[in-house]
């Protein structure tokens, strides 16, 4: 057996008006995936990981949207990928056309300590 696991996003259950978290379906255990819909002109909310220590990479599939970063704005078009360090706000503000955007999420592990192996599982990992 290979250890492996394949869902459908669409067949998961829709967290929040656009967002599909993968990672229990997909019994991930160090990486939180998210897809993402978004509709024309949605945004999310500010947020930022500095308590659970979570960088992101947010990857643009299809669309355009702006990815507001602390207080600067990045634009993004198909392609596009952006990594958000755990301490920085952060909130995608989609323009007047669909996006889909594939966000996956991972603690930042120090070595040293007791469990390095442990990772924190609170706040918002797909």
């Amino acid at each position: 057996m290979s250890g492996y696991t394949k869902i459908n996003y669409t067949e998961t259950e829709q967290a929040a008006d656009a967002m599909h978290l993968l990672r229990e379906p997909l019994g991930c255990r160090r990486v939180g995936v998210t897809v993402t819909q978004c509709a024309p002109n949605w945004s999310n909310e500010v947020h930022d990981h500095a308590d659970d220590g979570h960088e992101e990479v947010y990857v643009l599939i299809t669309g355009q949207a702006t990815v507001r970063i602390d207080d600067e704005d990045v634009p993004m078009e198909s392609g596009d990928a952006l990594r958000i360090p755990s301490g920085a706000t952060r909130q995608i503000q989609n323009g007047d056309a669909v996006s889909a955007f594939v966000l996956v999420s991972a603690p930042d592990i120090d070595p040293s300590a007791p469990n390095p192996d442990d990772w924190i599982l609170t706040g918002f990992q797909g």
